[in-house]
């Protein structure tokens, strides 16, 4: 026979009903020579029973069997006997009385148990991956992934959207990160990249008039990895013409509530907007988590003239300082705030300054530079009640922001602040340019195609970091899903955006002469964004990583250590390449 059902699809509809099922074998039990088998597959499982007396060939064919060798079974669907019912399965009032058994594939002992908890590093799951796959939630992520992919491709297609692809061999440009590098064997000393996004290519489908695109397209960053982070992920690539920002939202809105459907969430959510002044001074983050509150209190005001020289060096500087009420941090010791000091060092604070209320009296290491008065305003401030405490950290604004909000997402997750549900947001104005530290020059927030609002198009020369981009960030529980912007559009304007980054005439013609051509033939308004599908993945299934909704994943230094890779080529395929290393790990070759 051929398979006629997957094994998680039997149920007790199918009562009296002939099937062949073929899987793995997942548990087996012998009792008293009677066999009960659990056949799994990617629909789950199912109870098949041998009994000696009435199939003894299957009995027979059935000895020796071991955990994950791929079975097939004919037999009957039958009710279970009441006492033997498992109302935790969903098939658990079912069961096959097995008629034919054959062997298929033997297996090995597996290295760890394929169960939902398989007990074992994830050093070990990512080696064996093959095999860790084989697990339920792995299974169960990866088929929301195929769901909402097709309901992706669904909703933009309803909505007049084109799917095209662009290449993923281009050239290097700077977005941001740096690219993954790819020699020419035809022009040997020159690179493709990989791309980081299709962004250029997608503005040039604009102008080319195809006006609405979209692409669900992988790319790749060399950068430092984390769980929301992995070298080459996927993207729900979106661009359309003749639109403002209002218009790329409500696409993308009517997109994530499909999503959310599908996903089994609910799907008329609220879409809050905020600016990225305001993320960021309330919350100190430009992609808040708006599930609880606990947002920054200014206390600039109070600091100025405390007496504390620390912070009313940085206020005269033209700094801030920002804090934060921690309810119950008045019972901490020392430890726990040095702890947090080294938070707040780690998001680029100079040092954290704490005070706590305990039985009506406030004690803080800097209380003998503060006045009662002061004292007082900053417990009415903060409205600190009796058992809180207040962290406080003084610098530029966005520096002293952030610093405190790494704080309040430190503590959200050890002191349960947490709430449940989806809160999302759009985060608008962000400034278009940013100083690079280390660089010590003008380098784009997103990236240097993004349009300044209208508003502030004079400031480009004069004041450019106060130039506002035309920018927007959906965030959802404190993550990024992705970030879009309406586009330059006009060829004098992107001139006049590469000249405050520094690229003069030459250096823009060199690297991005085939966009400015394009701009002087015709570009329509336009803008798009680009939506993290793993991420979104990842957050509707509930789960914490990434490289628990990607089939093979990367470790946090970029390898796969399944296939090894990256790994050493053959000394004749560097020379077909032009290429020879000059040291590996300290040797010369």
């Amino acid at each position: 026979m051929r398979r006629t059902h997957r094994c998680g699809e039997i149920s007790n509809q199918h009562l009296g009903h002939e099937v062949c099922l073929q899987g793995w074998l997942w548990h087996e039990r012998d009792f008293g020579g009677v066999i009960f088998l659990d056949l799994r597959d990617r629909a789950g499982f199912v109870q098949c029973v041998i009994d000696p007396e009435a199939v003894p060939e299957a009995h027979a064919v059935s000895q020796g069997w071991g955990s994950e060798y791929v079975v097939e079974i004919e037999g009957e669907v039958i009710a279970r006997d009441a006492e033997n019912v498992n109302a935790d399965l969903p098939n658990g009032d079912v069961e096959v009385r097995v008629r034919v058994a054959r062997l298929l594939a033997k297996s090995e002992t597996p290295p760890f148990v394929i169960e939902d908890d398989p007990r074992t590093s994830e050093e070990t799951r990512l080696r064996e991956r093959f095999l860790d796959l084989r697990r339920a939630p792995l299974q169960r992520a990866l088929a929301l992934r195929h769901k909402l992919t097709l309901a992706t491709r669904t909703v933009l297609d309803e909505a007049g959207f084109y799917e095209i692809e662009t290449p993923m061999l281009t050239r290097s440009t700077p977005e941001g990160a740096r690219d993954y590098l790819v020699p020419s064997r035809e022009s040997q000393g020159a690179f493709y990249a990989l791309p980081q996004s299709p962004q250029l290519f997608k503005q040039l489908l604009m102008v080319s008039g195809f006006d609405r695109y979209f692409q669900i397209v992988r790319c790749f960053r060399d950068e430092d990895l984390r769980a929301d982070r992995q070298p080459e992920f996927t993207q729900i690539d979106i661009e359309m013409s003749f639109v403002d920002m209002g218009d790329v939202q409500e696409i993308t809105e009517a997109l994530v509530r499909r999503l959310l459907e599908v996903a089994g969430h609910d799907a008329d959510p609220d879409f809050g907007h905020m600016t990225f002044h305001e993320a960021v001074d309330r919350f100190g983050s430009d992609r808040p988590d708006l599930r609880f509150g606990h947002e920054l209190i200014d206390m600039t005001e109070i600091f100025a003239d405390a007496g504390f020289n620390a912070f009313a060096q940085v206020i005269a500087a033209g700094g801030v300082v920002k804090a934060l009420r921690v309810p119950g941090g008045g019972s901490w010791g020392r430890s726990r705030f040095d702890k947090l000091t080294g938070v707040a060092r780690d998001a680029g604070a100079k040092g954290l300054v704490w005070l706590k209320k305990a039985d009506g009296e406030v004690t803080s290491p800097i209380a003998k530079f503060l006045t009662p008065e002061v004292i007082a305003a900053l417990e009415a401030r903060a409205e600190l009640e009796d058992g809180d405490a207040l962290l406080a950290v003084g610098d530029q604004w966005e520096a002293a922001a952030l610093a405190t909000g790494a704080l309040r997402s430190s503590l959200a997750r050890t002191e349960g602040w947490i709430g449940s549900g989806m809160r999302f947001v759009w985060v608008t104005d962000f400034p278009l340019l940013e100083r690079h530290a280390e660089a010590d020059r003008l380098v784009a927030r997103h990236h240097p195609f993004t349009s300044p609002l209208a508003e502030d198009f004079a400031l480009l020369e004069t004041d450019p970091l106060a130039v506002r981009a035309q920018a927007y960030d959906l965030v959802l529980n404190g993550v990024e899903l992705g970030g879009g912007s309406i586009r330059i559009h006009e060829s004098d304007v992107q001139a006049r955006v590469f000249a405050a980054l520094g690229i003069d005439e030459e250096e823009a013609n060199e690297k991005f002469g085939f966009l400015l051509r394009a701009l002087r033939f015709g570009a329509p308004p336009h803008g798009g964004i680009a939506l993290g599908l793993d991420r979104i993945v990842m957050l509707l299934a509930g789960l914490d990583s990434l490289r628990d909704v990607i089939a093979f994943p990367k470790t946090t230094s970029a390898s796969d250590l399944m296939t090894n890779a990256p790994g050493s080529v053959s000394s004749s395929q560097l020379e077909d390449l032009g290429i020879r290393l000059t040291s590996v790990e300290g040797e010369t070759e």
